[in-house]
């Protein structure tokens, strides 16, 4: 039963990640969350109710740190243009 559980929870992993290449960043990374997530959960216990679990948590994780990133990455341009500005010749 647990071989039957991780050959699916690989397979349904690999065809959801097949398909990222015109997706958002969000949307990958939350999508690879969700897949990770459900592997990992499901080849742990066997469970498909485990795996969705995973699944989801994996997905709201994926969420989260797209969220962080994007966040981060905003702070680093502001301080740029900061940067840019107070170097700039007079």
């Amino acid at each position: 039963m647990k071989t039957n559980t991780t050959i699916c929870c690989a397979l349904a992993a690999a065809l959801a990640l097949g398909g990222c290449e015109s997706m958002t960043d969000t949307q990958k990374r939350t999508t690879t969350g969700a897949a990770v997530g459900g592997t990992v959960a499901g080849v742990a216990t066997g469970s498909w109710g485990w795996a969705a679990a995973g699944a989801a948590a994996g997905a709201a994780g994926g969420y989260l740190y797209d969220q962080t990133t994007k966040k981060n990455e905003q702070k680093a341009y502001e301080q740029g243009v900061k940067d840019a500005q107070a170097n700039k010749p007079k």
